[in-house]
């Protein structure tokens, strides 16, 4: 991709009421731009960087054995009657009445239309156990958004909902979104601790948020030390291995400054691995029993031949959130460091004499290689400076920058470098591709 003839709409000052990083950033990198309150247009670049996430999660929820569809984001009101949640949500929810008087709403959640979908076509205990999930976009009319796409109105979600005969079953079920999402967020370059949470208007008894450490976090967050360090558990989805993780995670300490007991903290926390940081809330999840199938009338036939209400749970992901949740915990002074995993592109090329035939011959001799590799290039063409050239690539964040100019070029040598470190080497360009390509 041709810097010259992309858009990237940049900033060298973010608008003065972007109050945290990540919002500052995300205006100035040119990846969103405010429409209304706590609504962004997404711009190229941040687009590019949504739909990383997105594939990650999706592969993620597909590995753990949940199945993709797609639902409206407009919901009958009635629905929601059913379960007895329109009147007791409260005004985050946006209503709406048709031409023809039906009352609607943008949906904030979708517990009651998934169970409205399950009831319609699964009717034996032999379709079970069942996941269905989607990534759409949600509405929450928050009485003061801020934060940027961290607490905005609009929003891009995954949500999955998992569908059990009974308690058990569906607490296997929670144990693998559980584990799926640890695989998730590592897969993202983040650190997600699960800590015990309320539940909420959603319902239930047992919920957990996946919090992100960064200083910039919107809460204070206690938990042991261990459970930072830990690894992504993997792909083994067994009903005994997702058990053992989930024992293993939450026999440690860990809660929100809502859920935090001091007493508790320091009497089953060593003092040395007793951490209090900021987090980010970047996942949801929850086991709620019958909570929606016994009012919807959400029943299968059981192996006694008996109906029996379907045992649920919901797991939430913020995926756009998830774009200012990973850029609170990685950029500098000079702006975003994008994961690997998630970068809009893999390596930006720098030509600093765009009217030099041999520096633009081998600017292009990159380029080709590089994508014909498999390598997302974006390839600097335009007449910048050499310094706004620098300051661009930096502030967007790209993984690698490689360097091509008039001087290094005589001598026989490029310059890459790294982002996240600030490393540089000067070499041959071969060898510079070679590093690159791995």
């Amino acid at each position: 991709m041709r810097l010259s003839r992309y858009f990237l709409p940049t900033l060298k000052e973010a608008p003065s009421d972007a109050q945290i990083v990540s919002h500052q950033l995300m205006l100035r990198a040119g990846l969103i731009k405010q429409e209304a309150a706590g609504i962004y247009a997404w711009l190229p670049l941040g687009l590019r960087v949504l739909r990383k996430i997105e594939t990650i999660v999706r592969e993620e929820q597909e590995r753990a054995g949940a199945v993709e569809l797609l639902m409206p984001t407009l919901q009958l009101a009635d629905l929601w009657r059913e379960s007895g949640r329109y009147d007791a949500y409260g005004p985050e929810m946006l209503r709406i009445t048709d031409r023809h008087e039906r009352e609607l709403l943008y949906g904030p959640t979708n517990e009651e239309m998934i169970t409205d979908i399950f009831r319609g076509f699964v009717k034996s205990y032999k379709q079970l156990p069942l996941n269905l999930f989607h990534i759409q976009w949600k509405f929450r009319d928050e009485r003061r958004p801020r934060f940027g796409v961290m607490r905005g109105r609009e929003f891009l979600m995954k949500d999955a909902y998992s569908f059990d005969l009974d308690e058990d079953s569906a607490r296997v079920a929670y144990n693998r979104m559980f584990v799926a999402y640890l695989n998730t967020f590592a897969r993202m370059g983040l650190k997600a601790v699960p800590m015990r949470a309320d539940t909420g208007p959603i319902g239930g008894d047992l919920s957990h948020e996946f919090i992100v450490l960064a200083d910039t976090g919107e809460s204070e967050v206690f938990c042991d030390r261990k459970l930072v360090e830990m690894p992504a558990p993997g792909g083994d989805f067994s009903a005994e291995a997702v058990q053992a993780v989930f024992d293993e995670r939450t026999a440690l300490y860990a809660a929100t400054e809502e859920m935090h007991d001091a007493a508790r903290f320091e009497a089953e926390t060593a003092k040395g691995d007793r951490l209090s940081a900021r987090g980010i809330e970047v996942g949801h999840i929850f086991y709620f029993g019958t909570k929606y199938s016994e009012p919807m009338k959400a029943k299968v036939a059981g192996p006694d031949g008996v109906d029996t209400h379907v045992h649920m749970g919901s797991y939430g992901v913020g995926v756009s959130r998830l774009l200012g949740a990973i850029i609170e915990a990685s950029h500098d002074a000079g702006g975003i460091i994008w994961p690997d995993a998630v970068a809009p592109f893999d390596v930006v090329v720098i030509n600093l004499r765009p009217n030099d035939e041999a520096v633009s011959v081998a600017c292009e001799e990159a380029v080709t290689r590089l994508e014909a590799a498999g390598l997302d290039v974006l390839y600097d063409d335009t007449d910048e400076r050499p310094g706004g050239k620098f300051a661009t690539a930096d502030l967007i964040g790209v993984p690698w920058q490689l360097t091509i100019g008039p001087k290094g070029l005589a001598d026989g040598v490029v310059e890459l470098k790294r982002r996240a470190t600030g490393e540089k080497d000067s070499l041959p360009l071969d060898a510079a591709l070679t590093k690159l390509l791995g």
